[in-house]
């Protein structure tokens, strides 16, 4: 069901319950009303006759005459009176009696000063009436004919004037309904026109800020991060494929000097080591890009376990100085640590190695002894790992961009690198939900801090 036809039936319902309700109170109210009124009527009518009767002597035989006269053109009140022991003093219609008084009636109306009761639709009261010094007990009946057509044609009325007012309630409903909706409908047409291939249309938002409004800006925010991670991973292959065919069109344009011409067994020696030196930067490019792979996999896919940070430390510079044999390492462990769980995360040692080996290995390639410090703490139950090199240092320019991939500093460009390792480190500390952080000044050096909990 559409929200247009739901929001429609909701407010219908709602203002049909709140009709119904008034309703409903009004009618019992007016039903209540003509039942009180009738019956101090009643009373009325029954004095009235009483007084007729046994104050001004007016002959029984009149007062008969003027009930049969009157109960011919309108629903007459039918009186009785009796004393306290049930004899009958008066009558108007002796012979219907339609209150069919008994001797317990009498004595009930006689203990209570006032009794009020229906038989059917006829209303009856009985009251004790005082003359001449005595009491009597006077009862009278009639039908309200008057009173409860009255009621019928308010029924009539408010249930008329209900349904009215639901079909034009509905109607107005669906109208603002529409109205209300249609920026959402034009949001959705908009929405629609946007492919991979446009990402820079934005859906049109108002300056109220309401919700819809503030739904739009959301969505446009949403599609800021995806161009921008659109053009990132256009950044990214466009980098990719520069790196990738640079290194195969020097193997290969070495390769094909060598067929062209016959050489002496020096230079076939330097061709095969040169085309050897592109192929294991195609193969660093290629490990680094699978390590970025798996790095980015949903958390949910990637084993973690407890690990000890040291070890990981020591496994990794093992790794380093196996490629690099004139690298080398200061370790050192802050003295407070007296257990491994204060060494020990929740992480993948794969990944982690990985990130923490590149760290290591930059500090060594842009440090000219070749040498990098690892030193690893605690602080408040999170442990902290730093890498310092006195190397070449980084401008604050350059930190703005250092882990954006295939990003290289100024003055590292003439370097061997790719520029994934930084990206990549910065990908799996967060992926164990870690901080990396560096200071770095030119010419004096640069310290990595991570920490992860």
């Amino acid at each position: 069901m559409r929200i247009k036809t739901r929001l429609t039936l909701w407010f219908t319902l709602l203002v049909a319950s709140i009709l119904l309700v008034f309703a409903v109170v009004v009618y019992w109210s007016s039903s209540k009303n003509r039942e009180v009124e009738f019956f101090e009527e009643l009373e009325k009518e029954a004095i009235t006759k009483a007084k007729l009767y046994l104050e001004t002597e007016v002959k029984s035989s009149t007062l008969h005459k003027i009930y049969k006269y009157n109960n011919e053109v309108i629903n007459e009140v039918q009186v009785a009176v009796y004393d306290f022991d049930f004899n009958l003093l008066y009558h108007d219609a002796e012979e219907i009696d339609s209150v069919k008084e008994t001797k317990e009636m009498i004595d009930q109306i006689v203990s209570k000063g006032r009794v009020h009761l229906f038989q059917g639709e006829w209303q009856v009261i009985g009251i004790v009436y005082s003359s001449g010094g005595k009491d009597y007990v006077v009862t009278a009946i009639a039908l309200d004919q008057y009173g409860y057509t009255k009621l019928h044609n308010l029924f009539l009325t408010i249930l008329i004037l209900s349904i009215v007012s639901l079909i034009v309630i509905f109607f107005v409903g669906s109208f603002f309904a529409e109205r209300v909706l249609r920026p959402l409908k034009l949001m959705n047409e908009e929405i629609n026109n946007i492919t991979a291939t446009n990402l820079d249309l934005r859906v049109s938002t108002d300056s109220n800020q309401d919700e819809l409004s503030r739904l739009g800006n959301t969505f446009n925010t949403m599609l800021d991060r995806l161009e921008q991670s659109f053009d990132s991973q256009k950044q990214f292959v466009s980098n990719i494929s520069h790196e990738l065919r640079t290194p195969l069109a020097a193997v290969i344009a070495e390769l094909e000097l060598s067929l062209a011409k016959e050489q002496d067994k020096e230079k076939y020696v330097k061709t095969i080591e040169n085309a050897l030196g592109d192929a294991k930067r195609l193969v660093r490019l290629s490990n680094s890009l699978l390590d970025f792979a798996k790095a980015s996999y949903d958390p949910t896919e990637i084993v973690f376990k407890p690990t000890r940070v040291d070890e990981v430390v020591l496994d990794a510079c093992q790794k380093i100085q196996k490629a690099n044999a004139g690298y080398t390492f200061g370790f050192m462990i802050d003295e407070r640590i007296d257990s491994e769980e204060l060494v020990t995360v929740h992480a993948n040692p794969y990944l982690l190695e990985v990130a923490i080996a590149n760290l290591l290995e930059n500090a060594c390639k842009y440090s000219d002894n070749h040498h990098g410090t690892v030193s690893i703490s605690n602080h408040h139950g999170a442990v902290i790992i730093e890498i310092t090199d006195q190397g070449l240092g980084m401008s604050a320019e350059d930190l703005d961009g250092i882990f954006k991939p295939f990003f290289r500093g100024e003055n590292g460009k003439h370097f061997d690198g790719n520029g994934i390792g930084l990206s990549l480190t910065k990908k799996v500390i967060d992926l164990h939900k870690g901080t990396i952080t560096v200071q770095s000044e030119v010419n004096k050096g640069t310290t990595f801090t991570i920490r992860l909990e």
